[in-house]
């Protein structure tokens, strides 16, 4: 089982590291329809590096039974990281909306995972 949980942690931080380094290149490699905007491949690679890093903590964690917190945490984190991050660098295409309803969805993730560490 813990090989399964450590082959999964690798596939889907590979995946999501590549998503979020080249998203428009690996988009055109794998011959996927295009996008003009980096945004929902990245966003999709935050999800997947997250997955990667609540996988692992399962794998480590003696006794773990599913992802628990902690692995809610590590996605909420992630998630919350990279939108900032593409709010900051990109926001210039963004409409007020957007921005707004973004960085709403920023601070939901953190103070998710303040309330999800306080119960872990």
């Amino acid at each position: 089982m813990q090989q399964v949980l450590w082959l999964e942690t690798l596939l889907k931080l590979t995946g999501g590291l590549v998503l979020l380094i080249a998203p428009l290149t690996a988009i055109r490699v794998l011959g996927l329809p295009g996008t003009p905007s980096r945004f929902w491949p990245r966003l999709l690679g935050t999800l997947l590096v997250g997955l990667a890093i609540a996988t692992f903590i399962e794998g480590w964690l003696p006794g773990s039974r599913g992802l628990s917190l902690a692995g809610c945490i590590a996605i909420n984190l992630i998630s919350a990281g990279t939108i900032t991050t593409e709010l900051i660098l990109s926001s210039p295409r963004l409409v007020g909306r957007g921005r707004f309803i973004l960085w709403l969805i920023v601070a939901i993730l953190l103070s998710m995972s303040l309330v999800e560490v306080a119960y872990a």
